[in-house]
């Protein structure tokens, strides 16, 4: 019902976010809008809002793959179609799930008659569903890399193609993309960011005025719908043929070669990779013209339009903030800006100053008289939205004065150091086969990746091993009467081909910050080893926690989270300083393993202890190194695939990092053998250190 979804006109606030949507509803050839924000800002709602805006669509009747008909698809499967007049549908919002499979987002064929029958018996996916209408991906950051690979092919080439086996179909898939994602749960990789159209960062308003009207409104909504709904109609109904009117204007409008070269310069200043940049620009002004009522794009329109689709091709590394330095912007544009077209009469950049929804470029409708709430026209223009806060990096300078020091916790907490340049680090992996979550650290059973074997299907067949089914059905084509070419194959012939490739895995470091390593020298190397540690986990799609351990206990400073940078940051922020209680580290540890156990038993744990093996106290009585050693083999004793980076410094060595290292089962390096360059066959030592004490257990049991 029309009435269930929550109008887009009665939104509070979120201009870029309706903006960005609307000017994709206008071209969709944009590319999509992917939305970044805190979770509870309406993100979904305001998606969801956009369908009833869309102008009803033209498809041939019973065509499964919504084509036009005016123009079908030449290889539609349902095809061929004759051009003529079809049925009316209101514009389609398919939603793709998190767990959704490849065969529910491309579609499935039926083998069994593809072999058997020859017929290509085809399932279309939602790729096929959302064929001219929206699919929206909520937390497409948590979504499969193949899947986000999959689906972000068929929206830069329009058609989706689907192979089983030597067996083909193509449909087109022409969709308006748009995907929601709250960082805090991980970031989408740069090649893909670069692939969405737009972006906007989203956030709750700190007005209280303005929250109390978002709370009024939506507490009425949830009353009566239908009644709500109606107070909205106009508006919606304004906002509607505003989006019909730009869609005829928008291919009158013209790009001058001035206007082209500010969105080449401004490109290029900014140092964005490709042209993929250039090209959404120009579109996005393109769009943002026909928005405002006008044929010829303005420089206003390119900045717009960078300050839409440039911050998220800025990223550098995966703990850069999406951003854009506007005074950079600004000169840019100033420097290469040509002559401007003169608004005259019959290009008012504003064609309804009266009505609701008139707000210009920056307008993503308005609320109804009376209110309590202005046009969105007249919110702060983009430009005057104050870019989030970012925290501060303590320095030298600005570093807090000492704590005073503790009974008992050694030396006084220093602040916090800035890391060392990340690098390249050699690859550490659990040993033997998973069946986790895709990703690129261990060997593990997937669904993609080089095939191995064959088994029984257990469920639906996903992944057919064609010589295996083949074998399994020749020795029964007699007793079954096969007469003609085809092959006779029966449910219980079909085989399903095991693939091994790569898993994520669940990355714990336990990070020593005691007085023991406090000098800023050595903390900072420590923390730029970490930082090399978690982007090498950004790159293989781990989930990563974070424990810290100085004074007198220990803390879960990062609980396990796809949020890489999250734990980046708060490595940046680690102060240290008093004694080292190792045992309430590899306890705590411990304890985040057993519980990560039960809510993700499939995700197979890599410890990396960094320390330089000193245990020197803690809340617990009795010898320090013997209780560090006791909850070491706590984690051997579970087969917990263990690192200890060994920072001891100085000509005297003691060796402790190594001997907890034999502890744990694992294997130790030192900061230098963890680079890249620094040390070959670093896989191989971990899973011979682990196999080692497997062989050394079984021995002390028998």
């Amino acid at each position: 019902m029309a009435s269930a979804s929550y109008p887009f006109t009665a939104v509070v606030g979120m201009d870029d976010m309706r903006l960005s949507l609307l000017l994709n509803a206008v071209s969709p050839a944009i590319g999509g809008v992917l939305v970044r924000g805190e979770k509870g800002t309406a993100k979904s709602t305001i998606v969801r809002g956009l369908t009833s805006l869309l102008p009803h669509m033209d498809v041939v009747a019973g065509c499964r793959f919504s084509c036009a008909p005016g123009a079908p698809d030449p290889q539609c499967p349902d095809g061929p179609h004759e051009p003529g007049n079809g049925v009316s549908r209101p514009t389609a919002l398919v939603e793709l799930p998190v767990g959704a499979s490849e065969d529910r987002l491309v579609g499935s064929l039926d083998i069994e008659k593809a072999l058997a029958e020859g017929v290509k018996a085809f399932e279309p996916g939602l790729l096929a569903d959302a064929h001219r209408g929206i699919l929206y991906v909520d937390e497409v950051n948590l979504l499969h890399d193949h899947l986000i690979d999959l689906l972000l092919d068929a929206a830069a080439m329009g058609f989706s193609n689907v192979e089983r086996e030597g067996v083909s179909v193509r449909h087109a898939a022409r969709f308006l993309l748009v995907g929601t994602m709250n960082p805090e749960e991980g970031e989408l990789r740069p090649q893909l960011l670069d692939r969405f159209g737009l972006t906007v960062e989203v956030a709750a308003s700190r007005d209280p005025e303005q929250r109390v009207e978002v709370v009024r409104r939506r507490l009425a909504f949830e009353d009566d719908p239908a009644a709500f709904a109606a107070r909205w109609t106009g508006e919606e109904s304004a906002l509607r043929e505003r989006i019909v009117a730009a869609r005829a204007l928008l291919p009158q409008v013209t790009l001058g070669d001035a206007v082209l070269l500010q969105i080449a310069a401004t490109c290029a200043a900014f140092e964005v990779d490709g042209m993929r940049a250039d090209i959404v620009m120009a579109r996005t002004a393109t769009a943002l013209a026909a928005w405002a009522g006008r044929t010829e794009v303005t420089s206003e329109d390119v900045r717009q339009a960078a300050l839409l689709a440039l911050p998220h091709r800025r990223r550098r590394s995966p703990f850069d903030a999406p951003g854009l330095d506007e005074d950079k912007l600004d000169e840019t544009l100033e420097r290469f800006r040509g002559e401007e077209p003169e608004s005259g009469p019959d290009e008012d950049p504003d064609p309804e100053p009266d009505g609701p929804g008139d707000g210009g470029p920056g307008d993503g409708g308005g609320g109804p008289d009376g209110g309590g709430i202005p046009p969105q026209g007249d919110g702060p223009a983009p430009e005057d939205v104050p870019a989030p806060e970012e925290a501060p990096v303590p320095g030298p300078e600005s570093a807090p004065e000492p704590a005073p020091q503790k009974a008992g916790a050694g030396s006084g907490e220093r602040a916090a150091v800035k890391a060392a340049e990340p690098f390249r680090t050699k690859v550490l992996s659990v040993p033997g086969l998973g069946e986790g979550a895709a990703g690129r650290r261990s060997r593990a059973r997937t669904e993609h990746g080089r095939t191995t074997g064959s088994t029984r299907p257990r469920g639906a067949l996903t992944k057919l091993h064609l010589a295996a089914t083949v074998q399994a059905a020749a020795p029964h084509q007699k007793a079954r009467g096969r007469t003609g070419p085809g092959l006779v194959v029966r449910r219980d012939d079909l085989r399903q081909a095991t693939r091994e490739g790569r898993e994520g895995n669940l990355v714990l470091f336990a990070v020593d910050a005691s007085g023991s390593m406090a000098a800023r020298q050595r903390m900072s190397a420590v923390k730029g080893a970490v930082l090399s540690l978690l982007l090498d986990a950004y790159q293989r799609r781990d989930k990563v926690g974070l424990v810290t351990f100085r004074g007198r206990d220990a803390e879960v400073a990062l609980p396990p989270t796809s949020s890489v940078d999250a734990a980046a940051a708060r490595l940046e922020q680690l102060p240290t300083g008093g004694r080292t209680p190792l045992s309430a580290g590899l306890l705590k540890a411990h304890d985040v393993l057993r519980v990560e156990r039960l809510r993700d038993p499939s995700r197979r744990p890599l410890l990396v202890v960094v320390t330089d093996g000193r245990a020197t106290g803690g809340r617990a009585a009795g010898d320090p190194v013997a209780l560090a050693a006791r909850a070491a083999r706590l984690h051997a004793a579970e087969g917990t695939a263990s690192v200890v980076v060994d920072c001891e410094t100085g000509p005297v060595r003691l060796g402790l990092a190594g001997q907890l290292a034999r502890e744990l089962g694992g294997t130790a390096v030192t900061l230098d053998e963890l680079r890249a360059d620094s040390i070959a066959g670093l896989v191989r030592d971990v899973q011979a250190e682990q196999t080692g004490h497997a062989a050394r257990t079984a021995r002390r049991a028998a």
